[in-house]
């Protein structure tokens, strides 16, 4: 299908306070609405900036623009347009009347990338409630034939108003049900989160704004065939692996969704599940897409959701401390030496070419053993599983075999030297 994208971009000074890391540039703006209009596989012939003096509640859009825009649209043959705005039920009614093609704003085009991505039950889940909870806002959009409209007596209403009643009381029991789906999918995630506690292994979540490359910096560092492409919001549904690091310590990588601005209320809630992994890990790599123009507007994005996280509860004070950045596509600005001079402190790789992954191993690695505690074991030659039990959960720093007894020196977590005494009695 043939599409064009329309940015109604409101100077910095109308904007309100708050905007998390400022107003972006109108460019990159309108560059990464292109890049999610072209994920859902539409032919962009056309887009445009249109500045707003004020935003107008029928259109959004001046007269003016409005008219130069149909012309425009006309000319090429446009079947869909992506308005990268919030627009209203009547804007976009009225906006369609006037270009005659199919309009979806930013919180559609959202939805159905995240439509064509989730693979995952819980995926599937989130897309649907946030779908029938934008759309129910919307229903009065569906009945525009004369024989759908308020009829009869006046009083009473017509066929158009008790179908639309109708179609709201059935979203709405679909919605219900849908969120005690979630609520089912939550705890038999809590469930197994705690398994992996009485295990236990750290867990690493990546986060970091759409397309900076976490995937396959997932796949780098695991091994796995994660599903990573060069496109905003490749990655729904988390995914977690085991990964060894060079101390022998075994920890859980957790790959997330995406994070992008302005993102609409409805998927912030709907796909609250999928950032728990983030609230439960013991470090998160923020990665970034070092090469990318507007990375630092990116940064502050992605740290702008998290702080709303702090504030709601849903992460833990001090997420800070256990932040690690991570800047990625270092072999696009020239390696990984000439990144670190720009970004001391940060953690340089090309998750394409595996610059620096080694680094990072070595970083997580040594973020982990900050909290742990170095205690003298000695065991049994006899005891074989204890032996194995501290390999697996702690850093063996040094080893004496003797005859009856091994004696270790061993870093461990304090939960850790807890069970491991448990162990022993």
């Amino acid at each position: 299908m043939r599409a064009a994208v329309i940015l109604p971009f409101e100077k910095p000074s109308r904007v309100a306070i708050g905007d998390a890391g400022g107003q972006r540039a109108a460019e990159a703006r309108l560059a990464e609405a292109v890049g999610l209009a072209a994920s859902i596989g539409v032919t962009i012939v056309h887009s445009a900036v249109h500045p707003l003096r004020e935003r107008r509640p029928a259109t959004l859009l001046g007269e003016g623009q409005v008219e130069m825009t149909g012309r425009a649209l006309k000319e090429q043959e446009v079947g869909l347009v992506v308005v990268d705005a919030a627009l209203t039920p009547v804007q976009q009614r009225n906006l369609e009347r006037a270009w005659g093609c199919k309009v979806i704003d930013r919180t559609g085009l959202i939805l159905e990338i995240f439509g064509e991505r989730a693979r995952t039950k819980e995926g599937a889940l989130q897309v649907e409630l946030a779908h029938l909870e934008y759309q129910r806002t919307r229903l009065v959009r569906s009945w525009t034939h004369l024989e759908r409209q308020r009829g009869g007596f006046g009083f009473l209403g017509g066929p158009g108003e008790s179908q639309i009643e109708i179609d709201r009381r059935l979203i709405g029991d679909r919605i219900v049900k849908l969120k005690k789906e979630l609520d089912q999918v939550r705890r038999t995630r809590g469930l197994h989160r705690k398994a992996r506690e009485r295990v236990p292994f750290p867990v690493v979540a990546l986060v970091g704004y759409t397309n900076a490359g976490k995937s396959t910096l997932f796949n780098a560092l695991t091994g796995a065939g994660v599903y990573a492409q060069d496109q905003l919001f490749a990655t729904l549904d988390p995914t977690m692996r085991a990964i060894r690091l060079p101390s022998g310590r075994t920890c859980i990588l957790s790959d997330t969704v995406g994070f992008i601005s302005d993102l609409p209320t409805q998927l912030v809630e709907a796909f609250r599940a999928t950032l728990e992994e983030v609230a439960a890990a013991d470090i998160i790599l923020h990665v970034r897409d070092i090469a990318h123009p507007d990375s630092a507007a990116q940064r502050a994005d992605v740290l702008g959701v998290m702080e709303e996280m702090a504030e709601d509860g849903t992460l833990e004070e001090g997420w800070q401390d256990r932040l690690v950045e991570v800047l990625n596509k270092a072999d696009l600005l020239g390696g990984i030496e000439a990144v670190s001079r720009r970004a001391p402190g940060a953690v340089p790789v090309s998750a394409l070419t595996g610059e620096g992954l080694e680094e990072l191993r070595r970083a997580i690695d040594t973020r982990l053993s900050a909290g742990m505690e170095t205690i003298e074991v000695t065991v049994p030659t006899s005891d074989g599983a204890s032996l194995a039990w501290l390999y697996q959960h702690g850093e063996v720093l040094d080893r004496r075999d003797g005859d009856e007894v091994i004696r270790l020196t061993v870093r461990l977590a304090p939960a850790d030297r807890a069970r491991f005494e448990d162990r022993t009695g």
